[in-house]
């Protein structure tokens, strides 16, 4: 497996998830696209308006699955990042003090 982390392309898609994914689908896409209306008989602008917004429905699919990616890195308890203790001492300052 490391010898694959160390192509080029592979270590580009390690540093750029979220582009690598809208590339890797944006391609699927196209390709199904083209296989289920190559009969249809589309003009030259029809497909190329048909691409452009395949490859950004592709991209939006990758940002509204990149939400879930933020929430993961928040912390699921308040009481976790400290900020309770932080308050209770501060109200506990102020109340010795005003005695």
């Amino acid at each position: 497996m490391n010898q694959f982390e160390n192509l080029p392309p592979i270590k580009w898609a390690l540093v750029h998830p979220r582009i690598a994914a809208w590339i890797v689908l944006s391609l699927g896409m196209v390709i199904l696209l083209v296989i289920e209306a190559s009969d249809v008989g589309l003009q030259a602008g029809q497909w190329v308006a048909l691409i452009v917004a395949t490859v950004l429905v592709a991209g939006l699919c990758i940002w509204i699955v990149s939400w879930e990616d933020v929430d993961d890195s928040a912390p699921a308890d308040p009481l976790d990042t400290g900020e309770i203790e932080q308050v209770v001492l501060d109200d506990t300052a102020d109340s010795a003090s005003a005695s």
